[in-house]
């Protein structure tokens, strides 16, 4: 079980050379517009309304900068219980795919997206949203791609969003087949009922060395 000792909003950037200088590891969460990330985010860091969330996509024009202090339990060198825990920051980027922003700012966000991901050397993983009942698209193959040949070293992990929505029966061949379309792994989640929080958790520990590679 996760615990989050700690959560704040550190930063929002519009440019680049706005965002503040590395201090801890990195996880960016990436994803179409109303997708769901900023509601991922705050289950995932057991805050309400941390991560600004809207029902107007689009609404997320900067990058956001979460700080977290994260503690867990686990089995010490002695075999008794110990509590680690570790600083890192959550990247809200902004979202993509909207087609009613005008053109000049979607074609702002690609370059302030790619550069962040390009340049951040604490960047351990990016989380890719994907709404469940839509898959994977041309702008998230896109940016798969783009990770693959510039970032190979940061882990990529597909998160499944609004799993809710569809039934118990329909998730998992859902889900096997977005993985299947991505060749990634891939979790379900659910802001709503706080479905795949310590999944999440899981990788995202795993992607910073806690718990070596993710499998």
């Amino acid at each position: 079980m996760i615990k989050v000792i700690a959560a704040e909003h550190e930063a929002a950037a519009s440019k680049l050379d706005q965002v503040p200088a590395p201090r801890a590891p990195e996880i960016a969460f990436a994803g179409r517009s109303n997708v769901g990330k900023s509601s991922l985010l705050n289950m995932v860091l057991s805050r309400k309304g941390l991560a600004r969330t809207s029902n107007t996509p689009g609404r997320t024009r900067q990058i956001h900068l979460f700080g977290a202090t994260v503690e867990r339990e686990k089995k010490g060198a002695d075999g008794e219980p110990a509590k680690e825990r570790l600083d890192l920051v959550l990247v809200d980027l902004p979202g993509y795919g909207y087609a009613k922003v005008s053109k000049s700012e979607s074609a702002s966000w690609r370059p302030l997206i790619e550069g962040f991901l390009r340049a951040r050397p604490v960047l351990r993983a990016l989380v890719v949203l994907v709404d469940i009942r839509r898959g994977v698209e041309e702008e998230e193959r896109d940016l798969l791609e783009f990770m693959a040949k510039v970032r190979p070293d940061v882990r990529v992990l597909i998160v499944a969003t609004k799993v809710d929505k569809l039934s118990l029966s329909a998730r998992k061949p859902a889900i096997r087949k977005l993985g299947e379309a991505a060749g990634l792994r891939v979790l379900g989640v659910s802001a709503e009922t706080g479905l795949g929080r310590e999944e999440v958790w899981g990788a995202v520990l795993g992607a910073v060395a806690l718990d070596g590679p993710i499998v």
